[in-house]
């Protein structure tokens, strides 16, 4: 299968590449750290200017409709320069409102989505071992509406964002259900992660909601597929830039006389790092492809899983091969790890992971 991207993807690649350069330095990036909302709102609003928050969602909203690997690459990008900007959250929750959402959602909320003037935020993970697509949060009929009771875990970039969606079980099913993020019934309490974000714990208590298409009619399961090929876009960029950073630091370094970039046992380390990030682009791209002709479940999960296990290996290996300044909080790698790491257990761990595969795998029909 040829994954070569086409020309408009390329285009995208190379704005994407030289925002993220000009706007993600090492300087900015410390600021942003220390803010309050740990967001990178002049890089947002970059990103809007030139289209680039709307690059996947539908013409008639103000997007441009290139598709889901439209956003693949834009997140790739952003994770080799570890830019703070919420896009894989607020993206895959507008797309999820996009494709079943009311026309009435799709107009109020898709407009700023695209231009930046609003942001939306996923609440999927929950605490505990729950599959994100069996939500423990309860939905119950209200009237035209529906109230949400439960509890949900490291809602990404909330403070900032107009509306949550949120996972949650109904009587018919599970489903996706919009909550104004400053709404009656909803508490919120701030959370530090790995990367520096901030993150919500968020506490429903009868709040009220509107359904995202009908509970049980499947959108949770395309919204969690969609959010987990969107982080294997975002860890295949992380590994990428982990391993910039450690071949530049590696030919410039010099021990016994030599550039330790000579040396074999670190050239093995950085030749293990580039066979698990091939395997990290093909899988991801094999999973857009699986999504766009709707038999995905498998090939979903095989990305996934190689995001948090191959993507983890690198960052880790990069670290090691910096020796001692690897662990320098005012050297850049360390920023590729935080994220690395926050990655690879971002809705479920790569155990997770390969227990759901197995379980798709065990349904599927044998071929005869």
């Amino acid at each position: 299968m040829d994954f070569t991207l086409d020309e408009e993807l390329e285009a995208v690649r190379g704005l994407a590449a030289e925002i993220f350069a000009d706007r993600a330095t090492a300087e900015r990036l410390r600021a942003v750290e220390t803010s309050q909302t740990r967001v990178d709102e002049e890089l947002w609003t970059e990103l809007a200017k030139t289209g680039l928050l709307g690059i996947v969602l539908p013409e008639e909203a103000g997007g441009a409709g290139l598709g889901l690997g439209a956003l693949c690459v834009l997140l790739e990008e952003q994770g080799r320069f570890v830019a703070p900007v919420p896009v894989w959250a607020a993206t895959v929750a507008a797309l999820a409102v996009a494709g079943h959402g009311t026309p009435e959602q799709r107009r109020d909320l898709l407009p700023g989505a695209v231009d930046g003037s609003s942001r939306l935020t996923v609440a999927l993970e929950e605490f505990g071992p729950h599959d994100p697509g069996e939500p423990e949060c309860v939905a119950e009929p209200d009237g035209d509406g529906w109230r949400l009771t439960g509890v949900k875990a490291v809602v990404p970039s909330p403070f900032g964002a107009d509306h949550v969606l949120v996972a949650a079980r109904a009587e018919a099913g599970a489903g996706l259900f919009l909550v104004a993020a400053d709404a009656e019934g909803l508490t919120w309490q701030r959370a530090e992660t790995t990367t520096h974000d901030l993150s919500g714990t968020l506490t429903l208590a009868g709040a009220p909601a509107r359904a995202v298409g009908t509970p049980g009619d499947g959108a949770l399961g395309r919204t969690v597929e969609l959010a987990s090929v969107a982080l294997a876009a975002l860890q295949l960029g992380v590994a990428q830039g982990a391993v910039r950073h450690a071949a530049t630091y590696l030919g410039e370094r010099v021990q016994f006389g030599r550039p330790l970039a000579t040396f074999q046992a670190v050239q093995h380390q950085l030749a293990d790092c580039y066979i698990e990030i091939d395997a990290m682009r093909v899988c991801l791209w094999q999973a857009v492809s699986a999504i766009e002709e709707g038999e995905a479940a498998a090939a979903v999960l095989v990305a996934k899983w190689w995001a948090g296990e191959a993507g983890l290996n690198v960052v880790h290996r990069t670290v090691h091969v910096h020796g001692g300044i690897g662990v320098d909080t005012d050297y850049p790698v360390h920023r590729h790890f935080l994220w690395g790491r926050q990655i690879s257990t971002t809705l479920g761990g790569a155990s997770a992971d390969l227990a759901r595969l197995g379980d798709v795998l065990a349904a599927a029909p044998v071929a005869s």
